[in-house]
């Protein structure tokens, strides 16, 4: 990869800086004033949560054309030159303005942790991200934790042993990171460095000993002769630190950095006392963990700036212990889903969520997301009335196959971005404003082909097409396909909980429960097709077919209705114009195939391209639809936009919550919304209870409710929350379908003693 143009400053041995410091400074005090006006926000620090939902470009505005506002990085070397085989350090080195900060490994309430993205040459291995010690950044009722000034990510570089001596080599990386003061903006550079290749021991590069020197300072170690332990308290832990070296004592003052996020209440005191010589810290549970943590790991720093060590070098200890009364590792949050349903906690293993899936997967076909689909199946049914009986369990058999094919697919693009480090659940792909525009658009032309206006040689749009034609193998196959698609926007009883358990497992087990949930989806049909008795019932294939085949186009534009309205939610009345555009545009395409269909005249041929040309122009407007920016998330007169903070806060009043998980997309939730919870008697229940409402909306991709959602052992939605308030609410999952009378009796049974 060619390093960037001159602006992006110079390439030399020791590395390449993403641009010179201002005024000739080099070294661990150089700076760089930017020009450009700083827009203020009113609470720091929340900007994070912003750039999660997308709306990143005002915050680009501020700094058009910059990639790294506000601050600097650079990749460094310890040493002058690597001999091969010999692992070397490199320094990832930031350079921030005064008043700017970035984000430790975890950012807190807020905020996005730096990554660090290799392209290595081959055989070269880069090690994990060596953090330093964090500070706290207090915003309003959050707490962040990251870095100002200058602070080094250390990594350990290994060469191959066969580079021969004499050669340079080049490491690149990209690295992401979100710089913040009163705004928040994200930043990225790539960045390389080239060293040669030398035949002897590597030499340290004196430029950069006291940056690597106050680097290494800035790292917590573990310490012989330090124990610790940690149980479950009342809303949170009890950590206890003390020395089994006589005569020492704990710190009077330690801050513990949890590694993981949704561990702690980050903006709780950590409250100290001391029982003998043991320092005891007093920890906060998050109001996001559904159960207790198995372990605590993290740093205690030394607030009163001493160190850990006999030596006088290491300011933070490094911890992981095991926390007494918590549930173990092997049947934690990692390994089980904890429900906990009108306050009687239910843990879920291995078989129960094979049961719930495959019992999931059959109530999927009674949800008003597959419909639509179900009446082309309907019609290719009758498409096979007398035909021979192993014909009708082919096709049976060949839909099953589709939309269990379709199901491990999608557990295998889970898979895959799970490992990648992408946190994502069930109906995922609907948050894509484009991926809602093809399906609209895909639905629209089935309409038009039953509706008589054209025929092409797609199966999705081929499938019933021919009055009293038999089913093609494929369209059996494709319809299956179009099934599972279509099916994802719902969540059947029995299907959150086993979702939940598939996310959070290891990926053999992924793939059975998404095996059993396509198992359940498909089982009707393959017990249809092995009975043709039943299918001999209906009428031998005739005229009438037409009739039904231009009746179920209108199952077809009622989907197409519904997916407008959740493109419209994501993009505004803007992106709805455009897809208006295409569906005008696909039907013009298939007018054209419809009235000159004939190949072999010359105006067939160029209806045909004209129609091509028409459909190319459909894809642009699409795409175009789906950049407009959606409309302002407001919260209605009783129901406030979720945010977790503003949860953390209501329920720490001793106020109850009510948390509705939902997207525009999930046709339950919409269901579930009009007809009870927006109903009189419910409504009036939660006035009564004083509830404080909050609506998740995630609609469109949103990486806070996206760990909201794990936290509670969920995958998709809709998932209904209620706590009670007060410090160590636990969240009251209720369940997937609702009644009037299971909100009212959950609010009776949980509030009840309030």
């Amino acid at each position: 990869m060619a390093l960037r143009q001159g602006e992006r400053g110079r390439r030399d041995i020791a590395g390449t800086s993403s641009r010179r410091p201002a005024h000739g400074r080099t070294g661990p005090t150089a700076r760089r004033e930017k020009p450009g006006k700083r827009y203020r926000l009113r609470f720091p620090c929340l900007q994070g949560l912003l750039l999660a939902v997308g709306l990143q470009a005002p915050m680009l505005s501020a700094q058009a054309g910059d990639t790294s506002p506000h601050s600097d990085v650079r990749l460094v070397s310890e040493v002058k030159s690597l001999q091969p085989g010999t692992p070397f350090t490199v320094a990832v080195w930031f350079q921030l303005e005064p008043g700017w900060h970035n984000y430790w490994r975890n950012p807190g309430d807020s905020g996005i942790p730096t990554t660090v993205s290799w392209q290595l040459p081959e055989g070269f291995q880069a090690g994990p991200v060596q953090w330093p010690i964090p500070h706290r950044i207090e915003a309003v009722t959050l707490t962040d934790y990251g870095y100002s000034g200058d602070p080094a990510l250390l990594v350990e570089v290994t060469p191959p042993s066969h580079l021969p001596p004499g050669r340079s080599v080049t490491l690149k990386a990209r690295v992401d990171w979100l710089v913040c003061a009163d705004i928040c903006l994200p930043a990225h550079e790539e960045v390389s460095l080239e060293l040669p290749v030398g035949p002897g021991p590597p030499e340290a590069d004196p430029r950069w000993e006291s940056l690597f020197a106050r680097a290494r300072a800035q790292l917590p170690r573990p310490v012989e002769g330090w124990k610790a332990s940690a149980s479950v308290a009342d809303g949170g832990y009890l950590l206890r630190i003390w020395s089994a070296v006589p005569g020492r004592r704990p710190p009077d003052s330690v801050y513990f950095f949890p590694f993981a996020g949704e561990v702690l209440d980050h903006a709780k005191a950590q409250v100290h006392t001391r029982q003998g010589d043991t320092l005891v810290l007093h920890l906060t549970r998050s109001i996001y963990a559904s159960r207790a943590s198995a372990t605590l790991a993290g740093i205690l720093l030394d607030e009163t700036g001493g160190f850990w060590d006999e030596a006088g070098q290491i300011r933070a200890l490094e911890v992981e212990v095991p926390v007494e009364g918590a549930p173990p590792a092997e049947t934690g949050s990692a390994e089980r889903t904890a429900a906990t349903v009108g306050g009687a906690s239910t843990a879920l293993t291995l078989v129960p969520a094979l049961l719930f899936a495959f019992l999931g997967g059959l109530l999927l076909n009674l949800m008003p997301c597959v419909f639509p689909v179900l009446s082309l199946k309907i019609l290719g049914v009758a498409g096979q009335a007398g035909a021979h009986r192993s014909e009708i369990r082919r096709h049976g058999a060949l839909f099953a196959l589709g939309v269990m094919a379709s199901f491990l697919l999608l557990a295998a693009f889970l898979v895959l971005l799970k490992a990648g480090g992408k946190q994502l659940g069930w109906g995922f792909q609907l948050q894509s404003p484009l991926f809602v525009a093809f399906m609209a658009s895909l639905f629209f032309a089935i309409g038009l082909n039953l509706m008589g206006v054209f025929e092409v040689g797609l199966a999705l749009t081929r499938v019933g097409s021919r009055t009293g034609a038999p089913t093609r193998a494929w369209d059996s196959f494709a319809t299956g396909v179009l099934a599972t698609v279509i099916a994802t926007p719902c969540t059947a009883p029995f299907m959150g909980a086993a979702l939940g358990f598939a996310l959070a497992r290891p990926s053999a087990e992924t793939f059975l429960v998404f095996s059993l949930l396509g198992l359940g989806m498909a089982l009707p049909y393959l017990v249809l097709s092995w009975a043709p008795a039943w299918v001999g019932r209906l009428p031998r294939p005739g005229p009438w077919m037409e009739s039904l085949k231009q009746a179920l186009a209108f199952p077809m534009f009622a989907t197409v209705i519904w997916l407008l309205w959740v493109f419209g939610l994501q993009t505004g009345m803007g992106g709805t114009a455009y897809l208006l555009v295409t569906l005008l545009l696909l039907a013009a395409a298939g007018w054209l195939v419809g009235r000159w269909h004939r190949t072999d005249l010359k105006s067939g041929r160029v209806a045909r391209v004209m129609a091509l040309l028409l459909v190319a122009v459909a894809g642009a407007s699409a795409v175009m639809g789906s950049r407009q920016e959606p409309p302002t998330a407001s919260g209605s007169e009783d129901w406030q936009p979720f945010s977790r903070e503003a949860v953390e806060r209501t329920v720490a009043q001793g106020r109850p919550v009510f948390v509705d998980f939902t997207a525009a997309w999930c046709l339950t939730c919409q269901v579930n919304k009009r007809l009870v919870l927006t109903s009189d008697r419910v409504k009036e229940a939660f006035r009564t209870w004083n509830v404080a409402l909050f609506r998740a909306d995630w609609t469109r991709q949103d990486p806070h409710i996206t760990e909201a959602l794990a936290a509670l052992g969920r995958g998709g939605v809709p998932v209904y929350v209620l706590y009670k308030g007060g410090a160590g609410a636990e969240p009251h999952l209720l369940p997937t379908v609702l009644t009037e009378e299971i909100v009212l009796s959950t609010l009776a049974q949980v509030l009840g003693g309030s």
